[in-house]
């Protein structure tokens, strides 16, 4: 098996596609209209075929609760992985992205967060090399 999508939930999917296509780098893999309904997705330039992620309108009372909570709890919604966590930072700082932490080394890696402007904390961590 492999995982293929997973999901987030953001409060507007116009201001989320902005983030993470022009403040964080990311390219469009999938959107599409069913009426009311859009499918938005965004995938790492690096990897094409790799694991999508969705952006899906936080419409739903129970998901809204769960981002709303993770938030304030200062809980990150998704986790990225870099090679270069400092320059990724410059670029993204560069671009308009704001950080609540910078990178700062813990036990194994070093991890900075920034709030992607939709109701989500997102981590990028680099793993220490041994």
């Amino acid at each position: 098996m492999k995982i293929r999508l997973t999901t987030i939930y953001v409060d507007d999917q116009e201001r989320a596609l902005r983030f993470y296509t022009d403040i964080l780098g990311m390219a469009v893999k999938a959107d599409f209209s069913n009426g009311p309904y859009r499918w938005l997705t965004v995938i790492s330039p690096d990897e094409p075929e790799g694991t999508e992620l969705q952006l899906a309108l936080n419409d739903n009372p129970a998901a809204k609760a769960y981002q709303q909570a993770m938030f304030q709890q200062g809980q990150p919604a998704v986790m990225f992985y870099s090679d270069d966590i400092k320059g990724d930072h410059e670029r993204i700082t560069a671009r308009g992205g704001q950080f609540s932490m910078p990178p700062t080394e813990v036990t194994g890696s070093t991890i900075a967060q920034l709030n992607d402007t939709c109701g989500n904390l997102i981590q990028i961590t680099q793993l220490a090399r041994w």
